[in-house]
């Protein structure tokens, strides 16, 4: 068994605080940090980037000129680095002439963490089409823009609840695209780097010594012996054979349908998965609210609720704040672990 990481964030009060970007102004984003901090306070002392007049009326805020102010202001109200925007906010529909605003956010909030200014980044939801229709924005989402920012070709994302006992944690290695386009997607090379960059970013961001990852077959029953399917066979078993080799504790391949309940959930440390809903519906399931969004193999911690704009109960006070909650608490630990 790998050694169980430590959560070094509950001995020492955090020396810097989680980066928020607004994200879309005309979704829950304002309204949920507002309840985040009403929820965590000083306890968990987090920055929002945003302009002041798209959070919530009677928000409660301080705003400052630099990061590490929050942590003497978080008590009194939510920290806030201004960035103006030159529209207003209304709740449901987003206006183009916000979106260079909303891209501009994100990249200071890279700029900050990078600087070492922030212990990480979470970032509120984003409405790609939004950005495209009023910024030409070229990217297929969040994480390809961060990763462009940092400098980065390759990354990985997670889903991960710590809610749930034990512990979960899942990677798609194929995200958004058509269930006919996996198995052309899904190659020796690209399952090497998926569990390479979750392997290391288990260690460093996590605390593993030792991580243990789980690897999803792609058909039925991982193939049943080719009667199911013959990737499995083909490649599958040898590309994990080859990692094993190299030093990585790798189980599989495994039928996905035995991988997840509680006793499974006790012999590995993340779960990789051959496509996006193989590895959401698992941890939707589990933890609808809590779960949390994470972009490994970037330079910095980065974290994000696992859900979007909700543009259809925006500025209705209804917006559950326990992921985007769960994404500060989350990247507050992980950058604990990486910083130490």
């Amino acid at each position: 068994m790998s050694a169980q990481p430590t959560d070094r964030t509950a001995a020492r009060a955090p020396d810097r605080p989680v980066i928020l970007s607004c994200g879309d102004p005309s979704g829950v984003g304002p309204e949920i940090a507002a309840r985040a901090w009403e929820h965590c306070g000083a306890k968990l002392p987090f920055v929002w980037i945003g302009d002041p007049a798209h959070l919530p009326r009677g928000t409660k805020i301080r705003e400052i000129d630099r990061p590490s102010d929050a942590l003497r202001h978080a008590s009194a109200g939510l920290p806030v680095l201004p960035h103006q925007f030159p529209a207003a906010a209304l709740p449901g529909e987003p206006d183009p002439a916000n979106a260079k605003a909303v891209i501009d956010v994100i990249a200071r909030g890279v700029d900050l963490v990078m600087r070492g200014e922030g212990t990480g980044l979470t970032t509120a939801p984003i409405n790609k089409k939004a950005l495209k229709d009023g910024a030409k924005f070229t990217f297929p989402g969040h994480t390809e823009y961060l990763a462009h920012l940092a400098g980065v070709e390759r990354v990985v994302m997670m889903l991960a609840s710590s809610r749930v006992d034990p512990p979960l944690r899942v990677v798609p290695a194929t995200i958004h695209v058509a269930l006919s386009e996996v198995p052309k997607l899904l190659t020796p090379q690209l399952l090497r780097e998926t569990v390479r960059i979750t392997y290391e970013g288990l260690r460093r961001d996590f605390g593993f010594s030792a991580p243990r990852i789980a690897v999803a077959g792609l058909n039925p029953h991982a193939g049943e012996g080719g009667a199911m399917g013959s990737e499995e066979g083909d490649w599958i078993a040898d590309t994990l054979d080859g990692l094993r080799e190299e030093g990585y504790a790798v189980a599989g391949p495994m039928p996905a349908d035995t991988m997840f309940h509680a006793r499974a959930r006790q012999t590995y440390d993340a779960a990789i998965c051959a496509y996006h809903d193989q590895a959401l519906i698992p941890i939707k399931t589990l933890d609808f609210d809590g779960g949390v969004n994470i972009t490994l193999g970037l330079p910095f911690v980065r974290t994000s609720p696992d859900h979007g704009t909700a543009y259809d109960i925006a500025g209705q006070g209804r917006a559950n704040p326990a992921s985007l909650i769960a994404a500060l608490e989350m990247a507050a630990r992980m950058g604990a672990a990486r910083h130490d």
